[in-house]
């Protein structure tokens, strides 16, 4: 199927949802009552073709970083390539840094599909993003299937980013909590602490945090006070993780839901159901929803 075309924006209500197919098939802004929810695309970044400054990229075909740019799997050392310098390893797979194409596309629903050949690096893959709006929110099916010759370990998740408003609150629950290592690679989990703990709701972290939140149950609550509104984040239970990336330096923080944790494909554990490794056999596919719903604030709802 050949592209129908690039950039759009799909409505419902109060909803709009911008499309950037050719920027990595990413989101460049959602709007609810002319209330900005994730980090809009600006006209520079959109000019340039700068992923990094999107509202939402996909991940595929695996999320986070593959520390030393290789794992092993099937008694073979596979290699992937660093592909976000400066940073040495490998981050987020290859899929936020294609162009993606639309296939079908209405007023309120478009899908985004990429196909990837396997060459320097050893995956061959089909992924669909499958965009619907309604009053209620915003809906993202990833769809994922191998196509290459041999079953390899697949994962997947959309990286969403917000503006870092003074008053912004977190609130989601989870059972781990992954440490970091050097470079931003995930390390071993352990027992998440009640002072890294969002289950009650809390502000922000004042200092530097890039951990994967294992267990997770599939929902996170964002509010923005000083907006008058707030997104509620609801996943499949494939999304077993959520990444939350806050530099306090940034004017913007990340709340990522993925199916794999954070370091899994070093660590090698493929049956481990808290990894979250998808392993998939030739022409084998998996999916997954998010959906993103918008409600209002009242000052003492905030």
């Amino acid at each position: 199927m050949g592209a129908i075309s690039d950039a759009r924006t799909l409505e419902a209500g109060a909803l709009e949802v911008g499309l950037a197919p050719a920027i990595g098939g990413s989101v460049s802004a959602m709007r609810w009552r002319g209330i900005d929810l994730m980090r809009r695309l600006s006209d520079d970044d959109r000019d340039a073709g700068n992923v990094l400054g999107v509202a939402m990229f996909p991940m595929v075909p695996y999320a986070n970083r593959v520390a030393g740019n290789e794992f092993h799997f099937e008694t073979r050392r596979w290699r992937v390539l660093p592909n976000n310098p400066p940073e040495r390893f490998n981050v987020h797979g290859s899929g936020w840094k294609k162009p993606w194409t639309v296939t079908r596309a209405s007023s309120v629903a478009a899908a985004l599909t990429l196909e990837v050949a396997a060459g320097a690096e050893p995956y061959s893959y089909r992924a669909e993003q499958a965009f619907a709006v309604a009053e209620e929110g915003l809906s993202v099916t990833v769809t994922l299937t191998n196509t290459g010759p041999v079953a390899m370990p697949f994962g997947f998740g959309l990286h969403p980013w917000f503006d870092r408003d003074p008053d912004v609150t977190l609130r989601f629950s989870a059972r781990r909590f992954h440490l970091e290592e050097p470079e931003g690679v995930s390390g071993d989990p352990i027992t998440l602490p009640p002072e890294l703990d969002f289950a009650k709701g809390r502000s922000l972290p004042g200092g530097w945090r890039n951990n994967d939140y294992g267990g997770w149950t599939g929902e996170a609550i964002i509010r923005f006070p000083s907006r008058g509104a707030g997104l509620r984040i609801v996943a499949d239970p494939v999304f077993k993780h959520l990444m939350l990336y806050a530099d306090p330096t940034k004017p913007y923080f990340c709340l990522e839901p993925q199916t794999n944790a954070s370091g899994a494909f070093n660590r090698g554990q493929w049956n481990d159901p808290d990894e979250g490794v998808i392993v998939l056999a030739r022409g084998e596919s998996a999916a997954g929803t998010v959906s993103f719903m918008p409600f209002s604030l009242t000052p003492e709802a905030a």
